[in-house]
């Protein structure tokens, strides 16, 4: 089968799965995931794709026009890692690649400084038998590339881009200044965090997908199907979510939070103090549950918080003044995402976004984060839970097109009918292409319901 053909088969599986998956929800059945080896073809698809058409265009971007990734096996560096084919679980032994870029064109030339070359991109470029020292036929093959600029991932700031191991590092450096090429040396910090953050057209075809099957979990326990008020607790929840993911052949990249605001006073408070885990708590009618959920498949991440309402006797529809309460939190995430523009460093949006919801009379706290990769990528930090003054270095880093965050925050109001403070935690996945935010899978706009007879609302 030619390259192109095999490709559109590929292409054809997934929208068979999204049609699957499409259809399953209508049926309340498990969401349509891609078994192992379809989902290594995609991957590699994704990755080749990225190799050829948006590396390219990022070292020009950043100036770099060689970039050395170093890892030993199972002390993988983060950028490496995602460089790896998916057949490779780990690098092998020590494992170099070499991405060069030549002056005035768009290919790349990708080199294994390795026994084995790296999937069917980089080329095994070592001969032990000939050369037994592998750092010698480093330094040799960049003598032959002759680059202005040899990148490696230190960094200060962010730690995504500071992968190399210490000693690996002092090795390359003292084999570096033998030959007088270790003046050529910088960090790779500019051009690694643009290559995790970046996502390219495919990737976010896919990414809907993925945050369709992680919302489609989430209403799952958050039904009749897995809660009976009076008896199951919020742990309970949690655990059916991580045995769910895992049933579904997929992972969490954190343990599940579920928790729950009540209006007793004796009940559950609100959260303030997110360095602990909240209590177990036997879930009642009447209760506003809140769920903290994150999968990762095919290399992508989610993290999403969303609420739902438990249905009182005699109850059909959360009530009124509940949802009242839920919309200010959606009035919250309006302010910050009218704040995202290109250029504008996370600390700046952070800033506007928090006085224009006060100015609205809202009680907002902001900790939204980028995510791709990793579920806390690679990117411009837009305030922490405990730091709504901005965030020192990873908040100075000003927004790229073409971009993912988890839209992260809160909205603290106060409801006369439980004579307390409510919080209003949401976090749903966003796309920012550099003029406008668009919901990846839309965000949450009412309650859900336990039990209900049909699905909530959910829309950009």
């Amino acid at each position: 089968m030619n390259k192109a053909l095999y490709s559109f088969s590929i292409l054809a599986l997934f929208l068979c799965a999204i049609f699957l998956h499409s259809s399953s929800l209508a049926a309340q059945d498990a969401p349509a995931v891609l078994p192992m080896k379809e989902r290594a073809a995609l991957i590699n698809e994704l990755l080749e794709e990225r190799l050829r058409n948006l590396l390219p265009s990022l070292m020009d971007e950043t100036n770099i026009d060689c970039w050395v990734l170093i890892s030993r096996e199972y002390n993988e560096d983060p950028v490496l890692k995602t460089m790896l084919p998916a057949e490779w679980l780990a690098a092998r032994r020590r494992t170099i690649l070499i991405i060069h870029k030549s002056p005035n064109t768009d290919t790349l030339g990708l080199y294994a400084v390795a026994r084995y070359d790296v999937g069917n991109l980089f080329k095994k470029s070592w001969d032990k038998e000939k050369q037994p020292d592998q750092w010698q036929r480093t330094i040799d093959l960049l003598k032959e590339l002759n680059p202005n600029k040899i990148a490696i991932n230190y960094s200060e700031t962010f730690g995504l881009a500071d992968g190399i191991a210490s000693t690996d590092r002092n090795e390359f450096t003292n084999y570096m200044k033998k030959v007088g090429l270790d003046q050529r040396i910088i960090s790779a910090e500019k051009l690694a965090i643009a290559w995790l953050e970046t996502r390219t057209e495919r990737e976010m075809a896919v990414y809907k997908h993925v945050m369709q099957i992680a919302h489609h979990i989430i209403g799952e326990g958050f039904s009749d199907e897995v809660i009976t008020p009076g008896h199951t607790t919020t742990t309970d929840v949690e655990w059916w979510y991580r045995d769910r993911i895992r049933e579904l052949g997929m992972v969490a990249w954190f343990h599940p939070t579920v928790d729950v605001q009540r209006a007793a006073a004796d009940g559950a408070k609100t959260r303030s103090d997110f360095s602990k885990r909240p209590a177990a708590d036997i879930i009642m009618p009447g209760d506003l549950l809140h769920v903290d959920f994150g999968i990762t498949y095919l290399r992508l991440n989610t993290d999403t918080q969303e609420l739902a309402y438990v249905l009182k006797s005699g109850e059909y529809e959360a009530p009124a003044y509940l949802q009242a309460a839920f919309e200010s939190g959606n009035a919250v995430q309006d302010h910050l995402t009218n704040a995202f523009a290109v250029g504008k460093s996370g600390n700046e949006i952070l800033k506007e976004a928090l006085a224009n919801s006060k100015n609205a009379g809202l009680r907002p706290s902001i900790y939204t984060h980028p995510i791709g990769y990793h579920g806390h990528a690679a990117g411009p930090a837009i305030g922490m839970w405990d730091s709504q003054g901005g965030v020192p270095g990873t908040g100075d880093y000003k927004m790229r097109p073409n971009t993912a965050y988890s839209i992260e925050l809160n909205n603290t109001i106060f409801v006369k009918e439980w004579n307390k403070d409510v919080r209003i935690l949401l976090e749903e996945d966003a796309f920012f292409d550099g003029d406008k935010v668009t919901y990846i899978n839309g965000r949450q706009r009412t309650l859900m319901l336990v039990p209900r007879d049909k699905g909530y609302l959910r829309q950009d």
